[in-house]
């Protein structure tokens, strides 16, 4: 069992300056990172509270005082300043909308820990408890990370979210070092930063919208405007997409393409409250969409045809022997959307010499598949 890191005493960083002067205090030690905050009817998270740690040192900053930081900042660009996380998806999205940045240099610890055999998607109190004997508490979950001030049953709470990023990392990183993965835990944690960062664009959120891949070509790029419209209404308004239109309404509007108010009324869920606040410009938008498509428009994926499901399936059993024999979990290994695109690129020799099942860290587990998955794609 790892050694159990000292109770952190609670201690606030109350200045901008105060935080400038402990951050460049460890300034050559990786970063552990978390907040809380609050998302109830917005479309943006609320910040709460932010939680540091540099080696032994722990501290919790208000929010309006971490956004006065100037070291606060760079240290969240700097790609040579490690920051640990533990699912980070969310924190990512907090600090790109709320700062404006997007962090470089991230480490996500639950990849991480999938990656040293710990399994796929655990969770951090779960981990905490077995590496290091200690049950976190969790009763302040869902506590209000608003109100001031915090009680002490909060502040122990968000400290020991951070306290023991810097153990498990070097747990992780000992682990990889046996497994002969070291750079595993960067290259995934970036990907999928990068991922995260893509998928926030609102010209690219129509690719969520699964449904619209019935649509033809005309109809998907109307679909790709209307919900970058619906993307910015709800930034503009803070509030979430489903309060201002749903999915489905968005993928009636592209299919049915109302000319005018009392069409799109008739339209399935597409609610008279949004015929009445968003009926005269989401009819502008209809008449206003160019008739052609871009060359290099991008249409939403289709579902595997059942020929190529049972090309997935056969690929994927190959795969999972070697994510067995590594320990490395499948999910991650051979992620779904990647594999559906192997499967649908199958002619592409350029795309699947270019895959990701193939490149980095995973190239020499996947290696001596290499032959046969090309043979499946072949038959």
């Amino acid at each position: 069992m790892v050694s159990i890191p000292d109770p952190a005493p609670t201690h606030w960083v109350r200045t901008p300056a105060a935080l400038d002067e402990w951050l460049r205090a460890g300034h050559d030690q990786p970063l552990a990172l978390d907040t809380e905050f609050e998302r109830i009817s917005t479309f943006f998270p609320i910040p709460g509270l932010v939680q540091l740690g540099l080696g032994d040192r722990f501290c919790l900053v208000d929010p309006s005082v971490a956004e006065q930081s100037a070291e606060f900042k760079l240290a969240l660009s700097d790609p040579d300043k490690p920051k640990l996380l533990y699912a980070m998806s969310e924190d990512l999205e907090l600090f790109r909308h709320w700062l404006g940045i997007h962090l470089e240099g991230v480490l996500d610890l639950q990849i991480g820990a999938a990656l040293a055999g710990a399994g796929f998607s655990v969770g951090y109190a779960r981990l905490v408890e077995t590496l290091f004997g200690h049950a976190l508490d969790k009763s302040a979950t869902r506590s209000d990370w608003l109100a001031r001030p915090l009680t002490p049953e909060q502040e122990r709470y968000a400290l020991d979210d951070v306290r023991f990023l810097k153990p498990l990392y070097h747990w992780i990183i000992d682990k990889l070092a046996l497994r002969q993965l070291q750079s595993a835990l960067a290259e995934e944690s970036s990907r999928f930063a990068e991922e995260l960062n893509r998928q926030s664009d609102p010209d690219q959120h129509y690719q969520k919208l699964r449904g619209g891949w019935q649509l033809n070509a005309r109809q998907q790029r109307l679909l790709q405007i209307l919900t970058g419209w619906r993307e910015e209404e709800c930034r503009r308004r803070d509030r979430p997409r489903n309060r201002v239109l749903a999915d489905s309404a968005l993928i009636a509007i592209a299919e049915g393409t109302p000319s005018n108010t009392g069409t799109l009324a008739s339209l399935r869920d597409v609610p008279p409250v949004v015929v009445r606040r968003y009926g005269d410009t989401l009819i502008d938008l209809v008449r206003q969409a160019p008739s052609d498509v871009p060359n290099d428009f991008t249409a939403i994926t289709t579902p595997l045809t059942r020929d190529e499901q049972g090309t997935y399936k056969k690929i994927k059993r190959v795969l999972a022997v070697i994510a067995e024999q590594h320990d490395v979990p499948i999910e991650i290994l051979a992620p779904r959307r990647r594999l559906e695109s192997l499967v649908k690129s199958r002619s592409d020799i350029k795309m699947f010499n270019q895959s990701l099942l193939f490149e980095g860290w995973r190239a020499p587990l996947t290696a001596p598949v290499t032959d046969n998955i090309k043979a499946i794609l072949a038959s």
